[in-house]
């Protein structure tokens, strides 16, 4: 969901190292309050547009995968700052696709999210909008994500053939 009208998708880490743009909008944006994004941000929970891997262009710098584990021991690289080790994106080991950290946009305001996941592990004082889908682990994404956003899925994981 987008809540400000957006000029510029480019973002960067906190020292400047690293500069990127991200050439369209996110296909979906997840406000995740799971174990391990709370442990590997030090924070409540993170918030991660998903988006094509060939849309995020680099203007400055190049970020480095640091490889994380997880508890379903499936892949995780955080792409971090290698200045200021900033968190930037995510690859959830699905290659094509990126998990962009979107506080890391100049306009860290420029996305609201389109759903709140893993909130079985929300910390009790955070307080969720009822106008924001929540949902214990996952959601369905055939009826969360927008027809677009679909399609640009389907075509990336070469689904849509």
């Amino acid at each position: 969901m987008i809540v400000a009208e957006i000029h510029s998708l480019e973002g960067g880490c906190f020292c400047g190292a690293v500069r990127y743009r991200l050439k369209t909008p996110p296909m979906f944006v997840n406000c995740c309050h799971c174990r391990d994004c709370q442990r590997q941000t030090g924070s409540a929970f993170v918030i991660n547009g998903v988006i094509e891997a060939d849309r995020i262009e680099l203007l400055k710098g190049k970020p480095e995968a640091v490889s994380m584990p997880t508890e379903s021991g499936r892949p995780h690289d955080i792409y971090r700052c290698p200045e200021c080790r900033i968190a930037l994106w995510s690859d959830y080991g699905r290659r094509p696709m990126r998990f962009v950290r979107m506080s890391t946009l100049d306009d860290a305001a420029a996305f609201a999210p389109d759903a709140h996941i893993f909130t079985r592990s929300k910390l009790p004082w955070v307080r969720l909008s009822e106008d924001i889908p929540a949902f214990d682990i996952f959601y369905d994404m055939k009826t969360q994500w927008p027809a677009d956003s679909l399609k640009r899925r389907e075509a990336l994981l070469g689904q849509g053939k």
